[in-house]
């Protein structure tokens, strides 16, 4: 008996439910959940819980307790078909003696492609692939660019008030946004490998930059600061920690022996990036944050650094914050610096643009279009 329509969203779903619970601790693997259903029940389910660990489809044949021969497989990512870290998905599930598997898109890994799916129907096993597939793709969005293209997907977040601006002309920015906007800015920074800022918002705000989610939850990302010329104070908050917590000033070098010797004693790294217009190069930098297995960025600021990485093309997905206030002000520094554009028909366009309250901020999510 084929499954309905609704059935198989509604497994799918599940799967999907479980694959975010790997958010930010399986990079730069992708999110992957999975049930095993018989007769219309959940008989065995599972995720990817972390980096180098069991895969979905490990989890769910186990705790599917011997139930798994004759089930239907519901996954949101194609099973894999190569020696990772671990060994082939597709074999253990052949082994198991799966019925059907539904898949909700086809992993863009080259080194999977589609081979599990050939390796699933030459055993026998009936495969159908697209279900819910939009909601999977978004899901893995940054596995998807990562794997294919090798540099991190990058997001960009934003807190301002309602006219756009992100502190008062004092240099005031605390706060701005409600707790309930910050709670979610520190979960977003839990699940990126990379919290990005520039020397402005080193200099101004002094912040840690870590997750402070609640006890046990979720993890601190690397903390990347882009600072040309080197001044980040060693007695802020992100030197002097720098030793729990990973640090890279990314920087133009040629910098005074002095700056150079205070950074590397206090633990943090020190990381060359060639000059672009008298700056960072961030295209570089992203290339070389890829190579260190970076997959996702989150640029935190400030009004620079926003501007720049705009402009260079590195951003693929915004969250802007509004608060229920007006600054004002020539001085106040807006949320996009820069020398901006010269005109309209020449702005960046964001696509498919979501809205949602947070507490009493709204905040404003969408897509860079390319």
């Amino acid at each position: 008996m084929v499954p309905a329509a609704s059935e198989n969203a509604d497994f799918m779903k599940a799967a999907l439910r479980l694959a975010r619970k790997g958010a930010g601790m399986v990079s730069p693997n992708p999110l992957v959940g999975a049930v095993l259903v018989r007769e219309n029940k959940i008989v065995g389910s599972g995720y990817h819980h972390f980096f180098g660990g069991p895969h979905a489809e490990r989890y769910a044949l186990k705790s599917a307790r011997g139930e798994a021969r004759g089930s239907d497989l519901y996954i949101n990512l194609e099973p894999c078909c190569h020696v990772g870290k671990t060994p082939p998905c597709v074999d253990a599930l052949i082994a198991a003696g799966i019925r059907r598997a539904f898949i909700g898109m086809q992993d863009p890994n080259p080194r999977v492609s589609g081979s599990g799916i050939k390796k699933l129907r030459a055993a026998g096993i009936a495969v159908e692939v697209g279900i819910l597939e939009r909601e999977c793709r978004q899901l893995n969005e940054a596995f998807t660019k990562y794997i294919t293209k090798h540099i991190p997907f990058v997001y960009l977040k934003l807190a301002a008030s309602i006219d756009g601006k992100i502190a008062t002309a004092s240099g005031d920015s605390k706060w701005i946004t409600g707790a309930s906007s910050r709670k979610l800015v520190h979960r977003l920074r839990s699940e990126a490998d990379a919290v990005m800022v520039g020397i402005g918002t080193v200099l101004g705000d002094d912040p840690l930059l870590t997750a402070r989610l609640q006890a046990g939850a979720g993890k601190n990302p690397l903390r990347v600061i882009v600072d040309s010329r080197l001044r980040t104070p060693p007695a802020s908050k992100l030197l002097k920690t720098a030793r729990a917590v990973p640090t890279i000033i990314a920087t133009i070098g040629n910098s005074a022996p002095g700056r150079t010797a205070a950074v590397k004693q206090s633990g943090a790294e020190l990381l060359p990036i060639a000059a672009r217009n008298g700056r960072v190069d961030l295209k570089q930098l992203m290339k070389k944050l890829g190579q260190r297995g970076i997959a996702t960025v989150l640029i935190e600021g400030g009004s620079e650094l926003s501007a720049a990485a705009l402009q260079d093309g590195i951003v693929d997905k915004v969250f802007f914050f509004y608060a229920p206030v007006i600054i004002g002000g020539k001085k106040a520094p807006p949320m996009v610096g820069g020398s901006g554009i010269n005109k309209v028909s020449h702005a960046i366009k964001v696509r498919d643009l979501r809205y949602r309250k947070v507490g009493d901020d709204i905040l404003v999510e969408g897509y860079i279009s390319k």
